[in-house]
C-alpha cells in the first residue's frame, strides 16, 4: 500500500489569502498546504480519502491516471467541494464515480451538487453513492473499517485499512473507536495548532492520542498557519511522529 498526502492544510490552506503572518509570507514548500486529503494505492486499486477544493490540481500534481472510488470523511466543503472534478474519470471509465459516504453526508452531497442529480445535461459529473456506517465495507477486496469520531458536534468518519488508520477533523475519538485502532502501526491524525480549538485536536491532544495508540509511526495533518513553521515544529516532536506535508509518500 502506498499513501500520498494530497493536502495537509486546513479549510483555508496555507498561505491564507491576505494573511501577513510569518508562515504565510515566508514559509518554505513544506509550509504550503492544500486542503486535506490522501491518496491510497493498494495493488491496482486507487482510492481518494475526500475531494476538497484543490482536488483537480492534486490529481494533476500526482499524475493520477485512474481513480476507483472516493471515501468521504464528512461533508464540510473543504472535503467535498472538488467532487465536480470527477468528470474526467467519468469520461475515461464511462461510468459514475463510486462515492462512499454516510447517509447524512450523501444528503449534503446531493444538496451541494444538485445539478448533477436533477439534470440530464451532458458533461455533468456522475456519482454512484454508496452508504457506509459503522460496519466494515469492501472496495475491490480491500477491507475498510470506519472509525467514528466527533468534529465538535457532528460525526465524522476515519478509516482503517490493514495496519494503517486515517482520522482528520476531530476533537474527540470515543473509546469504541479507539478500540478499532488497536494494533495500528501507522496513524494519521489532525493537529490544527498549539492552542486549544473547539472542533480539532491541538498538538498536545493529538500527541496524547498517539501516545495511547502507540503506532510505530504517526503523521500530523490538517495543520494551520497558526501551528508555526514546519521545520521548527518537527524538531519539537517525539520520535516516531512527523508533520505531514503535501506530496509526502510512504509505503506499507
Amino acid at each position: 500500500m502506498i499513501v500520498t498526502f494530497l493536502g495537509t492544510g486546513t479549510s483555508q490552506g496555507i498561505p491564507v489569502p491576505a494573511c501577513k503572518c510569518d508562515v504565510c509570507l515566508h514559509g518554505d514548500t513544506k509550509d504550503h498546504r492544500l486542503r486535506t486529503s490522501a491518496l491510497i494505492e493498494v495493488d491496482d486499486t486507487v482510492l481518494s480519502i475526500d475531494a476538497g477544493p484543490d482536488f483537480r490540481y492534486q490529481m494533476l500534481r500526482e499524475n493520477v491516471q485512474k481513480l476507483d472510488a472516493i471515501i468521504i470523511t464528512h461533508s464540510h466543503r473543504d472535503h467535498i467541494a472538488g467532487l465536480d472534478d470527477v468528470r474526467s474519470f467519468n469520461y475515461l471509465t464511462k461510468k459514475p464515480m463510486d462515492i462512499y459516504a454516510t447517509e447524512f453526508d450523501q444528503q449534503e452531497i446531493k444538496r451541494e451538487f444538485s445539478y448533477a442529480f436533477n439534470n440530464n445535461y451532458p458533461g455533468l459529473p456522475k456519482y454512484n453513492l454508496v452508504s457506509i456506517d459503522d460496519n466494515d465495507f469492501t472496495i475491490n477486496n480491500i477491507v475498510i473499517t470506519p472509525i467514528r469520531a466527533l468534529h465538535y458536534n457532528i460525526q465524522v468518519m476515519g478509516f482503517r485499512i490493514g495496519s494503517f488508520a486515517y482520522i482528520t477533523d476531530t476533537n474527540y475519538i470515543p473509546p469504541s473507536s479507539l478500540a478499532k485502532l488497536d494494533g495500528c502501526t501507522t496513524l494519521v491524525i489532525n493537529a490544527l495548532r498549539k492552542e486549544k480549538h473547539p472542533s480539532h485536536y491541538n498538538l498536545e491532544e493529538a500527541l496524547k492520542v498517539i501516545e495511547f495508540v502507540q503506532p510505530e509511526q504517526a503523521y500530523l495533518t490538517h495543520v494551520s498557519h497558526l501551528m508555526g513553521f514546519h521545520k521548527e515544529i518537527e524538531k519539537e516532536l517525539p520520535d516516531g511522529v512527523r508533520i505531514a506535508f503535501d506530496g509526502l509518500k510512504f509505503q506499507l
